[in-house]
């Protein structure tokens, strides 16, 4: 047999629990979440297959992904190319990829800068036009003004 407290208590937590989760701000992250790794993918693809092949040519076919230091020794069994930083990665020696960080640090600044746009590009849509100031109310032209100072000097003579 349940004790009803501890009955309630749970109903009361699943209850907060419901609210906390039904707030926008929680589904708005949750979105973002799983928008943004997906967007880091395609980002990721677009770096690795497009530009950096690009940025390699231009530098003369330098291969990032080439640059490391060997922190150990490589495994007297290791069959692989001593020159491939994945296949001695996954050999278990130990390096530093400095390449890879270079890739890395390209990749990042291609999202924030196409993150960047994105905001701006949504922010430019959704901007309410400038409301003008509203006119000056129009006074009276010389003319006129004129013309009451005569009528209110024929007025007083």
């Amino acid at each position: 047999m349940v004790n009803t407290d501890v009955k309630g208590e749970v109903v009361g937590m699943f209850g907060e629990f419901k609210k906390f989760i039904a707030r926008g701000n929680v589904l708005d992250l949750a979105v973002g979440v799983i928008i943004g790794g997906a967007f880091g993918k395609i980002v990721t693809s677009l770096t690795e297959s497009v530009i950096m092949p690009v940025v390699g040519f231009i530098t003369g076919g330098v291969d990032f992904t080439r640059y490391f230091v060997r922190l150990g020794p490589v495994p007297a069994d290791y069959k692989g190319d001593p020159s491939s930083y994945a296949e001695l990665k996954a050999a278990g020696v130990p390096m530093i990829g400095y390449g890879d960080f270079i890739t890395q640090a390209v990749n990042f600044v291609i999202v924030a800068f196409i993150i960047f746009l994105l905001v701006k590009a949504i922010n430019k849509a959704f901007e309410k036009p400038a409301e003008e100031a509203p006119a000056a109310p129009a006074g009276p032209t010389e003319v006129e003004l004129l013309a009451e100072i005569r009528d209110a000097l024929k007025g007083k003579g």
